[in-house]
């Protein structure tokens, strides 16, 4: 039997994305680059699940049916560069290609047109949700070339997540690098969100009720119903439930690059984004306590005020 959609990278991504289309009742075939982790897969998380696995491109490719739809999850960049041209001289005219990792929206751009050069379709889309929501149902957010959508669109629909009324968290987004794009916008979002929490449960923190609260029940008083509800702050709940005053988290936050990408694009198109640009800028702060920076800002603090006393002594405006 041929399968429906092939995926390469078995991260925990794409293991998750895996076993949600196997749930739906898809047949995956999957490869990776180091073959032994495609046993090792079919062996653990993916044993008595319909799940194909593979050895190489070629073995992917022929067990796919046509139009043949190829999924990577690789890390964004040359390794996505890197697949595509290894795929296309396996794939037939109209056969597609999706990139599902955090790519830059102009790689995407620039993917589209060099696959439609080929008689071949890509799609590069945004999926959103972590490492549980692509196992149980992510938001997917497609763009690319606009004739290949109604050849994945019941599988994205089928395993993204539902609002209640059963809407999938899935639709085309529209062409060449708008999946990614608007992914790149969601999250330089979601850096403004975390950082408005941060701050938030820092002011709670250092209140005279701090003793009093229970961080962990804030959070989920907030999202009984409350404007500032969500999964952001259901993670934080959780959190707190394990560590009420976080005290044993190092206060290092990365940035995946999507943030930044977004702070690029809101300056090169004169937008003001200064919530998302504060949240990035936060971030950076975060890896360095001792910041060249913050003793910088303290000697200037040291300098003008004794300053400001100078001026004042001598009745001139500081």
């Amino acid at each position: 039997m041929k399968c429906d959609i092939g995926l390469i990278g078995l991260a925990v991504m794409g293991q998750n994305l895996v076993l949600n289309m196997n749930d739906h009742g898809y047949c995956v075939a999957v490869y990776n680059r180091t073959v032994s982790k495609v046993d090792e897969f079919l062996n653990t998380n993916a044993k008595g699940t319909n799940v194909k696995g593979t050895h190489s491109l070629e073995e992917l490719v022929d067990s796919l049916k046509k139009p043949r739809i190829v999924m990577l999850m690789v890390k964004a960049g040359l390794p996505v560069d890197d697949f595509i041209e290894m795929l296309i001289p396996l794939l037939d005219e109209g056969d597609i290609v999706i990139d599902g990792g955090n790519s830059n929206f102009e790689d995407s751009i620039r993917r589209t047109k060099y696959l439609e050069s080929h008689k071949m379709l890509f799609i590069g889309t945004g999926i959103s949700g972590g490492e549980e929501g692509a196992r149980y149902g992510p938001s997917i957010m497609p763009g690319g070339s606009p004739t290949a959508w109604p050849h994945v669109k019941e599988i994205f629909q089928s395993i993204a997540a539902k609002v209640e009324d059963g809407t999938p968290c899935c639709d085309w987004v529209g062409e060449n690098g708008a999946g990614h794009f608007v992914k790149m916008v969601h999250n330089g979002i979601e850096y403004g969100m975390m950082s408005a929490y941060g701050e938030g449960f820092g002011i709670l923190d250092a209140s005279p009720y701090s003793k009093y609260l229970n961080f962990g029940a804030v959070a989920h008083l907030w999202n009984q119903g409350s404007v500032v509800r969500s999964w952001l702050l259901e993670l934080a709940e959780q959190a707190f439930n394990k560590d009420h005053r976080l005290g044993q988290l190092d206060p290092y936050v990365e940035d995946s690059g999507e943030g930044r990408w977004t702070v690029q694009q809101a300056i090169e198109t004169a937008v003001p984004a200064p919530v998302i640009t504060a949240a990035l800028f936060q971030r950076f702060r975060s890896r360095d306590s001792s910041a060249f920076s913050d003793r910088m800002l303290a000697a200037l603090r040291n300098e003008f005020g004794g300053h400001a006393v100078k001026k004042r002594r001598t009745g001139k405006r500081s």
